[in-house]
């Protein structure tokens, strides 16, 4: 980070900063300045990250497509493993909304048998 500056620019600025903010507030200005540049240093990273995220899903996309033109059938190594993980994806992302679905379609049937038992009682009452 402190490429451009040598050892000696870095104690003008300090001899700077000692006169213009006083011993009293020079270390409080340091702190402030070294918590700033951590706060960038960090969205830096995060961006960071995420563009790469980014490429990777466009990498897996622009697989699948070369993939589908080819008909899914000679595949190099890599683009039958891309396929395979975007394969175990959908499936990891399916899996819960298949477990839900079969558990209402379960409880449905029995809400339907109980709601015929009672109209006849309430038939009765009326009568």
């Amino acid at each position: 980070m402190l490429d451009g500056f040598g050892f000696f620019e870095l104690i003008v600025i300090a001899a700077l900063g000692l006169i213009v903010l006083g011993p009293e507030r020079l270390p409080v200005a340091v702190r402030t300045v070294s918590g700033w540049i951590r706060a960038i240093k960090r969205m830096a990273g995060s961006v960071k990250t995420e563009l790469e995220q980014e490429l990777k899903i466009e990498q897996l996309q622009a697989d699948l497509k070369k993939a589908e033109s080819k008909g899914l059938k000679d595949l190099d190594p890599d683009l039958q493993k891309s396929i395979q993980e975007l394969r175990d994806a959908a499936q990891s992302v399916t899996r819960p909304y298949e477990a839900n679905a079969a558990s209402t379609t379960d409880s449905a049937p029995a809400a339907e048998q109980s709601e015929p038992a009672a109209k006849p009682e309430s038939a009765q009452t009326k009568e």
